[in-house]
């Protein structure tokens, strides 16, 4: 029987069914043979590049802060709550686990849709479709290379599946995801909307991220509350769709609120913002210069490329000292506040004239952004003055907080110069690792570092460098030398002769180096200077790692000096280490994305003092604070463990400083205004005892108050042997009572 012919209309209606499927399979393998198209390769697709933060940690393993480009830290499948993945998984992608890379039924689901007009049947593209649209970004393209670039992203998707897991996948798609309000990726999202982290989700917020996932503009939780809610409950409604949750659960999930607690990450809010400006600034900038990433053959980046920072800081001990500066430097400013309705000049003292103010005034003015600005835009000097004379909306600092209020630029320059400011650091002496760093009262208001980046005068505080040399050469505490006035010969043939801060002219008797210390007797230090010369005190601070510009005169045993906290505190800690100066360290070690470390860290070190001779100048320096200038630690503070310290106030009230040891932390803090012409007119007040101290004070009544930081509140360890060095000088103390108090440097140079 001979064979029956298909009609030609059956045939052609046949080519036309499948010819669009035939092409756009022979489109599919042309692309997928790379050899017309750009796609990204195998190592591309290995090793995909993404802007990762860089995290700065603690060495309690607390995360201290960010820098990022993008606010990312990529976890891994591990590490994501499970509501995370069962909410995506049901929203976006049920047969993800069934597929690899391209969900044919969805496709003709889609299709169908599109065809019927019926969109609510979901779209085609898989949660790989999506993350390969993310990492290889579209642009903004034709029609025609729209279909391409659709096109390419299901070959990418399908090289995707081959090369990793659908646990990795699902990670990487949380990860990438952009949720706006700088939180790139879930683990940022988590912090930054619930603030918690994203393996400790509660399943409603687990469905509020992945609900964003459809339309992060629209579902906005921060600007479209209402919207996002609904969108969240159909997520929910979409777990109990797949199972992943009972209608019972959903009916009480359904009425809560979103619960947001919006924590948005700025480089100004979180702990320690000075000590991470200055990693950042002055460390890290200078190390990723010297140092290459392979992965793109040029030096690391420290907003990119997802280094970890391990430092030294201890958070709980940082968050204490936070807290001793706020409460002591708010109490502070609204004593000098009440202070300054009485100054004529305020904030400047009553002995600055019109003429020095105006001076310190244009020269703050030029130093500012705006008159920068002004100056590129063209404006002359008498124009630039115009515009910061004129009143303007802005947004300033006070101690009750942020104020909105109208006031020329001028005005706010003479406003911010009455504030006092601060710097305070600990440092473990046995490690030379930097434990808190407080660089100043408001990081985002007063960016400025007074801990290792400001440099004042230092006062009285350099003294017991004066009196170490002395032990040094073979003194000890209870040394006696005559209490009365020194002159000294300087190279240019005057007579520098200092007289005592309060006007004290001695007694004429002899009085121990540890009374003298403890009282701050200008006379004792000059006697000392004149024995063993300015060059050789030097020497010895530079072996105790103060760098400072030191001038080779006389006075510098009162303390002229311009010195940073950071190195006072860093050279008071060879007392309490025994002798053996240790470089301070505030960074341990710094690994890649990966966790491979790229460098450790170790401190240098210097034997400075013998045992003995350091455990001498401890005891010297425990008279400040059991009978003299630091007494009140002992009073005010209930502090009884060994503490040896020194106070120091420079000239006028214009610094105040309090070092103080024990042998498990040593600390410093010193307190001022921006300039030296804001201050207390009273000593009492000005004084570092008053200014700088109480910080100390409270800072250490804190740390010990918290018991996981296991502080033992042990004593200065006394060498088994030393030899005949006098320790209790109370005998010689009796014999001639001093009356003790804060002396200041009271001399102009």
């Amino acid at each position: 029987m001979p064979k029956e012919k298909t009609p030609s209309f059956i045939k052609l209606t046949w080519l036309i069914v499948w010819l669009p499927f035939v092409f756009l399979l022979f489109l599919i393998s042309l692309i997928s043979t790379d050899l017309f198209f750009d796609l990204p390769s195998v190592v591309e697709l290995q090793n995909p590049k993404s802007n990762l933060a860089t995290v700065i940690y603690s060495s309690d393993a607390k995360p201290l802060g960010k820098y990022y480009s993008e606010n990312r830290v990529n976890v891994r499948y591990y590490e994501l709550d499970q509501d995370l993945i069962d909410a995506l998984i049901s929203t976006e992608d049920a047969r993800f686990k069934d597929h690899s890379g391209i969900d044919l039924k969805a496709l003709a689901r889609s299709a169908s849709g599109i065809v019927t007009g019926n969109m609510n049947k979901g779209g085609g593209s898989t949660l790989t479709q999506q993350l390969a649209k993310m990492m290889f970004p579209r642009q903004k393209l034709s029609k025609p290379k729209m279909v391409l670039q659709k096109l390419k992203e299901w070959v990418i998707a399908v090289r995707l599946e081959k090369n990793y897991t659908k646990d990795e996948i699902l990670a990487m798609y949380l990860n990438k995801f952009d949720f706006l309000n700088q939180a790139v990726g879930v683990k940022s999202a988590s912090q930054i909307y619930f603030n918690r982290s994203q393996d400790s989700l509660e399943i409603q917020q687990a469905a509020m991220l992945i609900g964003m996932a459809k339309n992060p503009s629209l579902f906005n939780p921060i600007k479209k509350s209402d919207t996002t809610l609904h969108r969240r409950n159909v997520v929910l409604s979409q777990m109990v769709k797949y199972g992943f949750l009972t209608k019972e659960k959903f009916d009480s999930l359904k009425i809560l609120p979103l619960g947001i607690k919006f924590q948005p990450e700025d480089h100004n809010d979180g702990l320690a913002p000075y000590f991470r400006e200055y990693v950042r600034e002055n460390f890290m900038k200078a190390w990723c210069e010297k140092h290459i990433n392979p992965e793109t053959n040029k030096p690391y980046n420290i907003y990119k490329d997802g280094l970890k920072i391990y430092t030294t800081i201890d958070s709980r001990m940082q968050a204490c000292a936070e807290e001793a500066v706020k409460e002591h430097m708010t109490d502070l400013q609204k004593l000098f506040n009440k202070e300054c309705k009485t100054k004529k000049n305020a904030p400047f003292a009553w002995n600055v004239n019109k003429e020095q103010i105006e001076n310190i005034m244009m020269s703050s003015m030029k130093r500012s952004d705006r008159y920068r600005n002004l100056k590129n835009d063209g404006l002359s000097k008498a124009e630039i003055l115009e515009e910061f004379h004129k009143p303007v909306k802005m947004l300033v600092y006070s101690i009750r907080g942020e104020i909105d209020t109208t006031m020329s630029p001028w005005d706010s320059i003479r406003y911010y110069k009455s504030f006092l400011h601060t710097g305070f650091i600990a440092i473990q002496p046995t490690t030379g690792y930097v434990k808190a760093w407080v660089g100043g009262v408001n990081h985002k208001h007063f960016k400025f570092d007074h801990v290792k980046v400001g440099r004042r005068q230092v006062g009285s505080t350099f003294k017991p460098f004066v009196y170490a040399l002395a032990i040094q050469e073979g003194y000890s505490p209870c040394y006696q030398v005559p209490n009365v006035r020194t002159c000294i010969t300087t190279p240019d043939g005057k007579e520098w002769c200092p007289d005592n801060s309060d006007g004290e002219k001695g007694t004429g008797k002899m009085i121990t180096l540890r009374k003298a210390l403890a009282g701050s007797v200008n006379y004792v230090s000059a006697f000392l200077i004149k024995r063993f010369g300015p060059e050789a005190v030097i020497n010895l601070v530079r072996r105790m790692g103060i760098t400072a510009p030191i001038e080779a005169v006389p006075s510098i045993c009162l303390g002229t000096p311009d010195i940073s906290v950071f190195e006072m505190v860093a050279a008071n800690a060879t007392f309490a280490n025994k002798g053996t100066y240790i470089q301070p360290t505030f960074i341990t070690r710094i690994e890649d994305k990966n966790g491979k470390v790229l460098e450790e860290f170790m401190p240098k070190t210097d034997e400075v003092f013998s045992e003995q001779n350091a455990y001498a100048i401890i005891q010297l320096m425990r008279g400040v604070v059991d009978y003299g200038t630091g007494a009140r630690l002992r009073g005010k503070y209930n502090l009884r463990n060994e503490i040896a310290g020194k106070t120091g106030t420079t000239q006028n009230n214009a610094d105040g400083w309090f070092m103080g040891l024990t042998p498990e932390l040593v600390a410093g803090c010193w307190t001022g205004g921006e300039e030296r012409s804001v201050h207390f007119n009273s000593t009492n007040e000005g004084q570092g005892a008053s200014m700088a101290l109480p910080i100390w004070g409270k800072f250490f009544q804190k740390i010990y108050a918290d018991k996981t930081l296991k502080l033992t509140k042990a004593g200065f360890q006394k060498p088994t042997n030393m030899g005949d060095v006098e320790l209790d000088c109370s005998a010689y103390d009796a014999a001639n009572e001093l009356e003790i108090s804060d002396h200041s440097l009271e001399i102009e140079y």
